[in-house]
């Protein structure tokens, strides 16, 4: 019946499969999904993959059709890969829905998705991302003038920091957008801008992001699943997992006090120790040469025009500050719709309950938007992740009014309420540790 590689049973060559089949196929060498009924084995494409692996293998042996819509802005392309790896189709007797899908909310949503492409919410803006990129560009010019013409002394020091920071933050927010295939037509454009923002400007690499960003968007807050939520055994989140851990007596840290050594791990920690240190890691061990070589345009372009005024070492401090800076203002920003949520082990939900569970959003204004690159409107950026941001608080309404009309509740949080909770859910998690460590 297929097995772990494409050859398959003559005799079930376009034959019908029930769910039952389909889900004995979800182990990392034999994998199976279903979209719009139609049964394929995936599990040697999955290596090739543009998306990565691991986020087919989150949809094996499930219905990936609304995942697949999401992600894929030519479903007439993907066909063409997707045709020698059909086995077939479901059975007529077969709903359309494994699982705790409710076929209700997956036929609602997807009518407001073809509403909104009728309604030109998929088509960008191109001069709202020129000025966003040109704003970078400024921030960047205007940090090395500043220092050229007025010396390397305190002050000019802090501004040139306070730049290169904000510019090297809002470069994040527009490699998103690259990345999400959401500014250009055409798929292969996006890939290139895309290389050339988090390569070149931000000294990262887009197979990495690309990699470790679906499997997010795909199973978000899903332990195992999900890697924004995979914490090394540095932290406990969510309700779940804390007990989980107390139960078996796990403690790798004082969990306890998790919420207060998180400003000592969290923000200043991750973009400047552990993102640059993966990213690099995962360059050469996957051999992705070119990759490397836009992040080595990057500090290239960086220490040729600051050692001149800095020296090597200073110029090293002033890219590991701004590193350590641009950390803070990431993780607060993109924790706030997220960690306070619901986490669970994989439960198969359909698409607007997984993602309204997972997510919250922050209230809008411009500075909101700006400053989180428009990821306050996190629900819509979940549901549409190939819209262009500047459309999301066009269809909120009536992704409001879906949740309304089906009972799923949808947050909005105040800036500061929504920074007050990622440690607040912390210390709840932690305190769940306890208990459980200390009495179960």
């Amino acid at each position: 019946m297929g097995g772990g590689g494409q050859q398959t049973d003559p005799a079930r060559e376009a034959g019908v499969y029930t769910w039952e089949e389909v889900q004995k196929h979800r182990s990392r060498n034999d994998q199976w999904l279903v979209i719009d009924r139609k049964v394929y084995n995936v599990t040697q494409w999955a290596k090739r993959h543009p998306g990565g692996f691991r986020v087919l293998g989150h949809y094996a042996g499930e219905d990936a059709t609304e995942p697949f819509a999401a992600f894929h802005p030519d479903q007439k392309l993907v066909q063409k890969y997707l045709k020698p790896l059909l086995l077939g189709e479901l059975a007529a007797t077969e709903p359309s829905q494994d699982s705790n899908k409710n076929s209700a909310i997956v036929q609602d949503f997807d009518a407001l998705r073809e509403q909104a492409v009728e309604e030109g919410l998929f088509q960008a803006t191109p001069l709202f991302f020129c000025l966003h990129l040109g704003h970078i560009l400024l921030l960047e010019a205007l940090a090395w003038l500043t220092v050229w013409m007025w010396g390397t002394s305190l002050v000019p020091t802090l501004l040139c920091t306070v730049m290169l920071t904000t510019a090297q933050a809002q470069a994040g927010w527009l490699q998103h957008d690259f990345g999400h295939l959401s500014v250009f037509k055409k798929s292969k454009w996006n890939h290139l801008v895309h290389k050339f923002v988090i390569g070149h400007l931000k000294g990262a690499s887009g197979n990495w992001w690309n990699h470790r960003h679906f499997q997010h968007h795909a199973k978000p807050n899903i332990y195992s699943k999900d890697p924004d939520i995979n914490m090394m055994e540095l932290f406990v989140l969510g309700a779940i997992q804390p007990v989980e851990y107390g139960t078996k007596k796990i403690k790798h840290m004082p969990y306890n006090h998790q919420h207060r050594y998180f400003f000592l791990v969290g923000p200043p920690l991750l973009i400047p120790v552990f993102y640059n240190f993966n990213i690099f890691k995962t360059m050469i061990m996957r051999r992705d040469w070119v990759d490397l070589a836009w992040w080595v345009t990057f500090y290239v372009r960086f220490f040729s025009t600051y050692v001149p005024l800095y020296g090597l070492l200073g110029t090293l401090a002033l890219t590991t500050i701004v590193r350590f800076l641009e950390s803070h203002w990431f993780v607060w920003v993109t924790q706030m719709s997220h960690l306070p949520m619901e986490m669970d082990h994989e439960n198969h939900q359909d698409w607007l309950s997984t993602q309204l569970h997972a997510t919250c959003n922050i209230e809008t204004s411009f500075f909101n938007d700006w400053f989180s690159g428009h990821l306050n409107f996190q629900i819509e950026h979940h549901l549409f992740p190939r819209m262009p941001r500047h459309n999301y608080h066009l269809v909120a309404p009536k992704v409001r009014a879906l949740c309304e009309k089906h009972g799923i509740p949808y947050q909005m949080k105040g800036l500061w309420r929504g920074m007050a909770d990622v440690v607040s859910s912390l210390k709840t998690s932690g305190d769940l540790w306890l208990d459980s460590y200390l009495h179960k």
